[in-house]
């Protein structure tokens, strides 16, 4: 089944308030809803909906800081794990930010997060050697040829 990424809007963000990791996750990442509501006091933060045909299975925020593109937020609700939908929606979302013109990603984990750690070095995410808010910083280099993936 095709992953596909939508805006979260008044149509299904109650939709994506419903969605939660596993009681052992919830302390790797922010509730949706409280990320849906940062992203209305922070213009440059873009909330998503990650589907599998009209499910969706989990949430992603993306945005500008700085200088820098971020993926603020992933999860997949507990319920739809282990079936390649991080993967899928990181890929998605790397290829629409390559289009967008973006040439570096960067996304930031928990040290004790190995999950996150496995994710994001399987898609060639790099360590920088930052470390912010606790959180370990890595980045993509987008290349032209190869795009997310």
């Amino acid at each position: 089944m095709t992953t596909v990424l939508r805006p979260i809007d008044g149509r299904n963000w109650r939709e994506a308030i419903k969605l939660d990791v596993a009681p052992d996750q919830r302390v790797f990442v922010a509730s949706n809803v409280y990320s849906i509501a940062e992203s209305k006091f922070e213009p440059e933060a873009v909330p998503m909906g990650i589907y599998a045909g009209d499910t969706m299975v989990g949430f992603l925020m993306f945005g500008v800081s700085g200088d820098e593109m971020w993926v603020w937020r992933l999860m997949i609700d507990h319920r739809h794990q282990r079936r390649g939908y991080g993967r899928a929606a990181m890929s998605a979302l790397v290829d629409d930010l390559h289009a967008m013109g973006h040439q570096e990603i960067f996304v930031s984990y928990e040290p004790e997060n190995a999950v996150a750690a496995q994710l994001y070095a399987s898609l060639g995410f790099e360590d920088t050697g930052r470390i912010e808010d606790g959180e370990i910083v890595v980045r993509l280099v987008v290349d032209s040829q190869t795009g997310g993936g």
